[in-house]
């Protein structure tokens, strides 16, 4: 597997080995010791999958005070996935870096604890994948303004289906520091 730094330190982008043959193809999407030996892990704890349509945008969402590490990828579809930075100690806070992924490169992204994660499906539908570092705990569910004017997220679409917590969202200066992670 091929391991690259994106524009914000910290988040991956990994591609794998891919073996194809007349049958199709396969790939690992998790070895516990190659992907701890560029860093990614430690462990996983939960998985999960969603599926949406074009336009989509889920996100920017985080746990706060336990905050997640996520490995995700997509099987089928195209999406724009992003990370921000939401350390209110890091040189890098407020920055987002956003990658596409599809269901056709089987590329994946780590995204570590300390940001913010969402994404928009770019194809006419999209299943989305990613394994979490801690369990989703709804009292500890937190989430971004998609189109927080200091982040300026550039989303290639009107976003489409947003969800009420999504919709309300506050901007990232209205988040009380201290409910931020370290």
């Amino acid at each position: 597997m091929k391991v690259e730094a994106t524009e914000l330190p910290g988040v991956l982008l990994i591609t794998p080995q891919v073996f194809t043959d007349e049958r199709g193809w396969f790939l690992e999407t998790w070895r516990r010791e190659r992907y701890l030996a560029h860093g990614i892990g430690p462990d996983f704890v939960q998985g999960n999958a969603s599926c949406s349509t074009r336009g989509v945008l889920r996100g920017l969402h985080y746990q706060w005070p336990e905050p997640q590490g996520k490995l995700v990828w997509v099987s089928a579809g195209r999406v724009l996935d992003v990370a921000v930075d939401i350390r209110p100690d890091s040189p890098d806070f407020g920055r987002w870096a956003g990658i596409e992924l599809d269901g056709e490169q089987h590329q994946q992204l780590w995204i570590p604890e300390g940001f913010a994660h969402g994404f928009q499906v770019l194809s006419e539908q999209a299943t989305f994948h990613y394994l979490c570092t801690r369990p989703y705990r709804g009292e500890y569910d937190a989430a971004l303004a998609w189109n927080d004017p200091t982040i300026a997220v550039d989303w290639p679409l009107p976003p489409a289906g947003l969800s009420a917590k999504d919709a309300a969202a506050p901007r990232l200066s209205e988040v009380e520091r201290s409910r931020l992670p370290a």
